[in-house]
């Protein structure tokens, strides 16, 4: 059965705190301890949205997204914040279909701006973001809080 996407359930909790996990590389990364309730919070999509894509019942992939409210937009903009298949997964275009509901959502939804942050190891994906027609806008200045 082909995968499909739809957004993320409570039962999806445990398989997607799993692929946030690749994002630290092969060997993995510790989760944040409050992984689970930001989990359990974008579920109600006040402030954001999980897709997942899905095949024999299992998440084969995940994209998250937050929405967030600045006056140059008078309203709400979306910001991809993860984007991760299973490397067992990849090959089935699964990034490009996530990110593509993930944008549909954030129309969707109304908001003027859909963006993402590229860091220093994810600079190699820009060509990938560019052929669903994002494009780069200056640059970012950070600060730790925590």
């Amino acid at each position: 059965m082909p995968p499909t996407l739809r957004l993320a359930e409570p039962a999806d909790r445990g398989r997607c705190l799993e692929l946030l996990q690749l994002l630290g590389g092969p060997e993995g990364r510790a989760l944040p301890p409050n992984a689970a309730e930001t989990f359990d919070g974008l579920l109600s999509q006040q402030r954001g949205q999980i897709w997942v894509a899905e095949a024999d019942g299992r998440v084969l992939g995940m994209a998250t997204q937050s929405f967030n409210l600045a006056l140059r937009y008078g309203g709400e903009y979306a910001q991809l914040e993860e984007l991760i298949v299973d490397p067992a997964a990849r090959g089935l275009k699964l990034g490009g279909r996530l990110l593509e509901a993930a944008i549909a959502g954030a129309r969707a939804r109304g908001c003027a701006e859909f963006g993402l942050y590229l860091l220093p190891w994810t600079e190699h994906n820009q060509p990938f973001y560019e052929k669903y027609g994002l494009e780069r806008v200056g640059s970012e200045l950070r600060m730790r809080l925590r």
